[in-house]
C-alpha cells in the first residue's frame, strides 16, 4: 500500500494512492497515519480490505498538499556515511560501525514544502536518502529476518545538511542536521510487501534541473536489515520512528570548488525507485 497524509500543516488527514493512481480517504476508517495504527495488524488489514473494495472516497488532489506520511513521528535515527561511494567523495574511511546521530522530529516537513536556508548559512547542501519506517517496538533484535519483520515500510527521505554547521563549528554533527524544514518526508509510505528488496532501489537528485545523485542503495556499507538490527542494541525502536539510511555520492560537499552549495531560489528534486518524488524550492530563513 502507499499511505500518505494530506491537508495543511498540523490538520493532515490520512490517505491512500490506489493502484490506479487516485488518492482515497482513509479517515472514515482510521485517525490517522502514524505509530499506532503501523503496530496495530487489524487496522492495518481493515485499511486494505477497504482499498481492496473501490469504495473508499476519492479525493480531489488538486492543489492539495501532501504532507508527511508518517505523523507523531518520535525520533529521526540517522545513519552517516552508509554509501561507498560518498565516503570516497568526501575523503572519509568507510566506518567499521554504523555512524549514528539524530535529527528532531520537528525538522520533518511535507515532500513538496519549502525548505529554509538557515540565517549565516554558506553550505547548506542536499542529500537523498531512502527512510525505513519502524512498525513494531524494537529492542535487542538478533537477526536480519527478525529486523526486517519490524519494518512497516519505506519513504523518500531528503536529509539537508549545513556543511559549515556541521563539521567546522565543533561538537557533533547535530548543529548542522536540525535546522528548521530540514527533512522533508515523503510523499508515501509504501509498505514493505511492494518493496521485495531494500537493496535494489534507485536514488536520484537534481539542482535546478541538473541531475547530481544517480545511485542505489546496493551501494549502501550497512544494509536495511543490518542497520535496524545494530541500531535496536543502543536504542529500543518504537512504531513511526525514522531510520534515514545514508546518502550516495553527488552531493555538493564532494564536488571541486567552488563547491554549488544551495541558496535561496534553487529548486530541489529527488526519487526513489517506487517510493515516489519530491520537490522542493529553497528561501531564506
Amino acid at each position: 500500500m502507499k499511505l500518505l497524509r494530506v491537508g495543511t500543516a498540523g490538520a493532515e488527514r490520512p490517505a491512500l494512492l490506489d493502484a490506479e493512481g487516485a488518492l482515497r480517504d482513509l479517515s472514515g476508517i482510521v485517525t490517522d497515519i502514524d505509530g499506532a495504527l503501523l503496530a496495530d495488524t487489524a487496522a492495518l488489514g481493515r485499511v486494505r480490505a477497504a482499498a481492496e473494495s473501490g469504495e473508499l472516497p476519492v479525493l480531489d488532489a488538486q492543489g492539495l498538499r501532501v504532507g508527511p506520511p508518517v505523523g507523531r513521528i518520535g525520533k529521526v535515527v540517522c545513519i552517516g556515511l552508509n554509501y561507498h561511494d560518498h565516503a570516497a567523495e568526501t575523503g572519509a574511511t568507510p566506518p567499521a560501525e554504523p555512524v549514528i546521530f539524530f535529527k528532531a522530529a520537528d525538522t520533518v516537513v511535507g515532500p513538496d514544502d519549502t525548505v529554509l536556508v538557515p540565517r549565516k548559512s554558506v553550505k547548506t547542501d542536499w542529500e537523498v536518502e531512502l527512510a525505513i519506517v519502524i512498525g513494531h517496538t524494537a529492542r535487542y533484535l538478533e537477526s536480519d529476518e527478525e529486523a526486517l519483520a519490524h519494518v512497516a515500510g519505506y519513504a523518500v527521505s531528503h536529509d539537508v545538511s549545513e556543511r559549515e554547521f556541521q563539521i567546522e563549528r565543533g561538537g557533533t554533527w547535530d548543529k548542522g542536521k536540525n535546522c528548521e524544514t530540514f527533512n522533508p518526508l515523503g510523499p508515501w509510505l509504501v509498505t514493505t510487501d511492494e518493496v521485495p528488496d531494500p537493496q535494489a532501489l534507485s536514488l536520484k537528485l537534481w539542482v535546478n534541473g541538473e541531475l547530481k545523485q544517480d545511485g542505489t542503495t546496493a551501494q549502501q556499507i550497512f544494509p536495511v536489515a543490518e542497520v535496524v538490527r545494530y541500531v535496536s542494541q543502543f536504542m529500543t525502536l518504537y512504531p513511526g520512528d525514522v531510520i534515514n539510511t545514508g546518502t550516495p555520492a553527488g552531493v555538493a560537499m564532494g564536488q571541486p570548488e567552488p563547491k554549488p552549495y544551495l541558496r535561496a531560489g534553487d529548486v530541489v528534486e529527488l526519487e526513489i525507485e517506487g517510493l515516489g518524488r519530491q520537490r522542493q524550492e529553497f528561501k531564506d530563513a
